[in-house]
């Protein structure tokens, strides 16, 4: 328990200020306890009603966690801005000397040249009564037409984050559940905790969610789901047409659910695209969400997506009331990069290589006895017993992976490799690498 900080308040929402405050100077850190509901109202001279219902606040908002006997504790994640020389949540920065596979980024090497739009948008106006460039929606609905995904209506945005963020708050209310991949993407998993809602964990395979394990989430009261059709992100999976109609299933006994597909790598992907929104039957709530950063350019905040009609609407009307639009520039941008022939073979060389890559690892680390996941995509999911000795162990070797804490829920631990940058004949360095590493942690902690 963090018994430095004493936390203050005369009514519930100055306790939760308070609390909030103490998060954002570093004197409560993430996995601080909070004093047992009781406790603190005797001491501030508070109903444990009042002292109850700051807690209640906290935790819509994402701040705190309840963990049952555990009781109140910081979220691993808060939604609050560190002030003065608190740490921050942004990743460690890579020790010197090591090889970054760890930050899930792409190949520099394949990225195009950005270069400002020509000409550059006229002077001051307003772009609310026409957000989106026309020849950029019909660059969009023929990039999704293409995978087969319906393209009748389109919005724009600033980042998948921000989409996904966006269609979340317009459907669901505080303390509503949403189904999320397990091992999954650990910014989604800390938006939608930081939006306060709840999380139900969906177990994945080679083949995306399990299907049996989306029914027990639904059947749990999950609202909306997101999850990966490709390039499933740190376990690598990939929506096989069966498991696509499988889960299509699924949903079909919950029409009222949200389904919000996060196809990140879209065209680097490595595997064709089975979309929920191209099945037979379809949701009837449903977001395909795509976005460029991964092979355009990493400060391309841009994300487009394709939805229902209702799901446009509730997304548009907030974006209307909050940023309006976005950036004409950004999207000419974005515009020029996807239709320059240079640039699509610059993706399509890109789409090969990390292919050949991701697959060399995979092939090495199995030829020493070591399983691993990655179907499609940049990274490898790699089960370990001690995350911690093998982070540490290649560390020590030249290194630098991602332990897999961040992006379980529940799943069995395990480390993220990023191959985006690792050529395949440093393929075998690092298996051996790795099974040295192994070894030693076995004989050590005894997995």
């Amino acid at each position: 328990m963090a018994s430095q900080y004493a936390i203050r308040g005369a009514t519930a929402k100055g306790v939760a200020a308070s609390v909030e405050e103490g998060v954002a100077r570093g004197a409560l850190a993430p996995g601080d306890a909070l004093p047992p509901v009781r406790r603190l109202a005797e001491q501030l001279g508070l109903s444990p009603g009042t002292v109850a219902t700051a807690y209640k606040e906290l935790r819509q908002r994402g701040v705190v966690v309840t963990r049952g006997r555990g009781g109140t504790v910081v979220a691993a994640a808060p939604p609050v801005a560190p002030v003065g020389p608190a740490p921050t949540r942004r990743p460690p920065r890579v020790p010197d000397g090591l090889r970054d596979l760890a930050a899930g980024h792409p190949d520099p090497a394949f990225l195009p040249d950005l270069l400002p739009p020509t000409p550059l948008s006229p002077g001051a106006r307003s772009h609310r009564t026409a957000p989106r460039l026309p020849h950029l929606e019909d660059t969009v609905r023929d990039w999704l037409a293409a995978d087969g995904v319906p393209g009748g209506h389109v919005t724009f945005a600033h980042g998948a984050l921000d989409l996904v963020a966006r269609l979340l708050t317009t459907e669901l209310r505080p303390g509503d559940a949403v189904a999320m991949e397990d091992p999954g993407y650990h910014h989604l998993l800390d938006l939608v905790q930081a939006l306060g809602l709840r999380t139900l964990a969906v177990a994945v395979d080679d083949e995306g969610m399990r299907p049996g394990a989306l029914d027990g989430a639904l059947r749990a009261g999950a609202r909306a789901v997101v999850c990966s059709p490709r390039a499933q992100n740190p376990y690598g999976g990939r929506f096989t047409r069966r498991r696509r109609d499988d889960l299509a299933a699924v949903l079909r006994e919950r029409p009222g659910v949200l389904v919000v597909e996060n196809d990140s790598a879209a065209d680097i992907a490595g595997v064709p695209l089975q979309s929920l929104a191209a099945a037979d039957a379809p949701p009837a709530r449903w977001a395909h969400v795509r976005t460029v950063s991964k092979y355009l350019g990493t400060d391309l905040r841009w994300a487009a997506a394709a939805c229902d009609p209702m799901t446009l609407a509730r997304h548009d009307g907030l974006l209307l009331l909050t940023s309006g639009w976005v950036s004409h520039l950004l999207q000419e941008t974005v515009h020029g990069l996807l239709t320059a022939p240079a640039t699509r073979d610059r993706v399509r060389q890109a789409h090969d290589a990390y292919a050949q890559r991701r697959t060399a690892l995979r092939e090495e680390l199995a030829a020493r006895g070591i399983p691993a996941h990655g179907a499609s995509g940049m990274n490898l999911w790699v089960p370990v017993r001690d995350e911690s000795a093998v982070v540490n162990g290649l560390r020590t070797r030249g290194w630098w992976v991602a332990a897999g804490a961040r992006f379980r829920i529940a799943a069995p631990p395990g480390v993220r490799i990023t191959t985006a940058a690792l050529r395949a004949d440093e393929a075998p360095r690092l298996a051996e690498d790795f099974a040295t590493v192994l070894g030693e942690s076995q004989a050590t902690y005894g997995g």
